[in-house]
């Protein structure tokens, strides 16, 4: 039976932006914006102690609901244990229900924190089995996949597994994210597209794809004509107005901008020459951030 470490462990993840734009439930990009979960065993088994600050306080469950511990519970399991009473704090800085991969840091750091207080436990849950536990709970990997490797990945799922490649990312990629007050559940967001689109939308949106990774990696003068959606953004209109308002504004610009994950924030790709410019286009009401794009992915300290 395996045994626990002394002391808290502190899991830092970063926020993340899925699709891109044309890589819808594939591409993922880490930003430099971290949610922090502190974990400790307390002895014995019964209810967590859960205390949250920052975004999603007074909002989020604080029991055995908490998604940080039910990933917890799931790592626990896949080692083989029983899930201990463990206090749990979580400093949370990512808004919720925004598109900026809450949940996916949520679960990614429930898993990493439960594997680091498992003496011994990145070889009982190696990082392919965390990466594949994570995107499983997520129910696809985009979003899990920089969160937990950093950087930009292409995630896929194949047979009922899930894989991920990281892709190196220009150094000269910058990030602004324009953030509205208001949410928007990805459910909502998902129940808006249509069961089929039309061939020469596939077609295009699979061109676009293919040339955003050539942008990101080594191009990103090609940014804007790469980060052309065919699939989703227009679809989400509905539940997301002022998003695609703005995005269709910096476009029409030439400013590569792209709803982030469902939404409703908007992502825009900047350089140094830009990047004020951009920012001041922030809507009344909205949070305007400049984000580093983020190359570590999740962080783990022992403070036993």
């Amino acid at each position: 039976m395996p045994t626990f470490v002394t002391g808290p462990v502190e899991v830092s993840v970063p926020a993340t932006c899925a699709n891109l734009g044309p890589g819808y439930d594939s591409l993922g990009l880490a930003l430099d914006f971290r949610d922090l979960v502190t974990a400790e065993v307390t002895g014995g088994s019964g209810a967590p102690v859960i205390e949250v600050r920052g975004e999603g306080r007074g909002e989020v469950p604080l029991d055995e609901s908490h998604l940080v511990h039910r990933a917890m519970r799931r790592a626990f399991a896949e080692m083989g244990c029983e899930t201990p009473a463990v206090r749990l704090t979580c400093d949370n800085v990512i808004p919720h229900s925004r598109g900026l991969g809450s949940s996916s840091a949520a679960i990614v750091a429930g898993i990493c924190a439960a594997r680091g207080l498992v003496a011994g436990g990145s070889l009982l849950m190696d990082d392919d089995a965390v990466f594949a536990l994570a995107a499983t709970i997520e129910g696809h990997p985009d979003n899990v996949a920089p969160a937990f490797y950093g950087g930009f990945t292409i995630a896929r799922a194949e047979g009922g597994t899930f894989h991920a490649t990281s892709v190196s990312v220009d150094p000269r990629v910058q990030v602004v994210v324009f953030v509205p007050p208001d949410p928007v559940e990805t459910k909502v967001a998902r129940g808006l597209l249509p069961d089929s689109v039309p061939h020469a939308d596939a077609a295009a949106n699979a061109g676009r794809a293919a040339l955003l990774v050539a942008a990101l990696s080594r191009q990103p003068e090609l940014l804007h004509p790469a980060t052309e959606d065919f699939l989703h953004q227009r679809y989400r209109e509905p539940a997301m107005p002022a998003s695609l308002r703005l995005v269709d504004a910096l476009r029409a610009d030439g400013v590569p901008a792209v709803v982030s994950g469902a939404g409703p924030t908007v992502l825009a790709f900047v350089d140094g020459s830009t990047r004020a410019e951009v920012e001041a286009r922030v809507p009344s009401g909205w949070q305007v951030r400049a984000l580093a794009v983020d190359r570590d992915g999740v962080r783990v300290t022992a403070r036993g």
